[in-house]
């Protein structure tokens, strides 16, 4: 295998190849190094990488498995959105106002170390995640690697950039609002958004008010649910519910005939229509799923009145605030996120309560197609990814309602907190990549990852590389 070629392998691959003594660790570490160095001045997909420290944990892997050590992910290269506490680096939440280097790894870094991931750098992402683009005044923009012109989405767009690029394989995201399944749609990868509470949090108890979940992006279903595997289950802080174990890789290939709702209406706005190309995504997805053996019935979702726009409203503004408030230098946040932050600091502690509580009502609501269908099929964009500087100089206002015009088939499953995912659905006739969502009932990942899994094979994704950088 040449060195490009085991670059974009994916994680579960590379793990098999380490495994058996077919490639060093530190042969697959040097690899990303160069690439990482050739290719990222042109992508801004990561903010810093550590180099020797990298190439000294992929010596000690190789050294452990010399010795028989046997771990899932023993010496293989991820990236860390830059949200995640990394023992003695900044964590910058993509702003000018961090404070001092984290002194331990946050839990889910802790876990995927203990799998025996080696974190190879931390990844670009826009201002405290709170926008679905990848461009900031302090650490500049992040580009699309399948057009440079255009944005790879957020807030995990520099983890998209860099695993769709080849310069990792695997890269830790986060998602309150569409930000794991956006950049995935954008960049042509697998993107799964687990049940809230199945993937640890700490020590983030309790962020953005059970919005946001952690995770991975992956070129492929199974490089997601090896690493799930790995490193879910448990919240490992007092303030997230404990979510039983599931294994992912079990439930590849475990897929029946499902009953499958389609859904394809926006709430009504002079700012979102659904694409063309998007839709066609969609119409070849239920064509697909039906030529494997699924019932697919069209089933529209009434967002005018089962969206919780205004709920959802309320404590993403009310959560920046207390982003904002708790960093070590809210003073130095962009203007536009910090007048939103003061936004949130006018609603009052009765209104924060009011939105959260109406959760379990909308949870019912929002479920309703799938009361008689196992998973609901929409798009997770409105449209294609947006091109770059489009939302430069915007204020507030106008960047806030352009965000909103980007996420409403995706934010809503932040607010029950129920499995969704992104799924490759083929290339527009720009050549930037379209893709389908897939929404589950609560705690059923394990139909996203067969169902998935079923569509990737019928449709391979994986094997696609951006030219300029394969």
């Amino acid at each position: 295998m040449d060195a490009t070629d085991l670059a974009y392998a994916g994680i579960a691959r590379q793990a098999e190849l380490i495994a058996a003594g077919e490639v060093s660790s530190r042969e697959l570490v040097d690899v990303y190094l160069e690439r990482i160095e050739r290719f990222n001045p042109a992508l801004n997909a990561f903010r810093v990488v550590f180099e020797e420290r990298a190439r000294m944990e992929a010596d000690q892997a190789d050294a452990r498995r010399g010795a028989g050590n046997e771990r899932p992910l023993l010496g293989v290269p991820i990236a860390v959105k830059d949200e995640q506490d990394v023992a003695g680096e900044l964590t910058t939440f993509g702003t000018n106002a961090y404070g001092e280097p984290a002194k331990a790894d946050s839990e889910i870094v802790r876990r995927a170390r203990a799998a025996g991931a080696i974190v190879i750098g931390k990844t670009q992402m826009p201002e405290l995640g709170a926008f679905p683009w990848t461009e900031s005044a302090t650490w500049g923009v992040t580009r699309n690697p399948w057009e440079l012109q255009h944005s790879p989405g957020g807030s995990s767009g520099g983890s998209a950039a860099a695993v769709a690029a080849g310069l990792v394989g695997a890269a830790l995201a986060g998602d309150g609002g569409g930000s794991i399944r956006i950049p995935s749609a954008f960049c042509g990868l697998f993107g799964l958004k687990t049940q809230w509470g199945r993937v640890p949090l700490a020590p983030q108890a309790g962020v953005w008010h059970g919005l946001v979940v952690y995770g991975v992006l992956t070129r492929s279903v199974r490089d997601s649910a090896l690493f799930y595997d790995a490193i879910a289950g448990g919240s490992a802080d007092p303030d997230t519910p404990v979510v039983p174990p599931s294994s992912f890789l079990d439930a590849l290939g475990q897929t029946g005939p499902l009953k499958i709702a389609m859904a394809s209406r926006l709430p009504p706005s002079p700012l979102t229509k659904l694409d063309e190309e998007n839709r066609a995504a969609l119409e070849q997805t239920t064509a697909l799923l039906r030529s494997l053996g699924h019932e697919v019935h069209e089933h529209e979702v009434d967002h005018g009145q089962l969206a919780p726009t205004a709920e959802f409203t309320v404590i993403y503004l009310r959560s920046l605030h207390e982003t904002v408030a708790a960093l070590a230098h809210p003073e130095r946040v962009e203007r536009r996120i910090g007048a939103l932050a003061r936004i949130g600091g006018m609603i009052p502690q009765g209104v924060l309560d009011w939105a959260l509580g109406r959760r379990a009502q909308y949870t019912a609501r929002l479920n309703e197609p799938l009361a008689d269908h196992d998973v609901l099929l929409t798009p997770v964009t409105p449209a294609p990814a947006p091109r770059i500087g489009a939302r430069e100089g915007r204020g507030w206002l106008r960047a806030s309602v352009e965000a909103s015009a980007m996420v409403p088939y995706v934010a809503c499953w932040n607010f029950t907190g129920q499995p969704a995912c992104s799924v490759p659905a083929g290339f527009d006739a720009d050549g930037l990549p379209r893709a389908v969502q897939l929404i589950a009932k609560p705690n059923d990942e394990a139909t996203l990852v067969a169902l998935a899994a079923q569509l990737e094979a019928a449709r391979p994704w994986a094997q696609d590389r951006p030219q300029a950088f394969s």
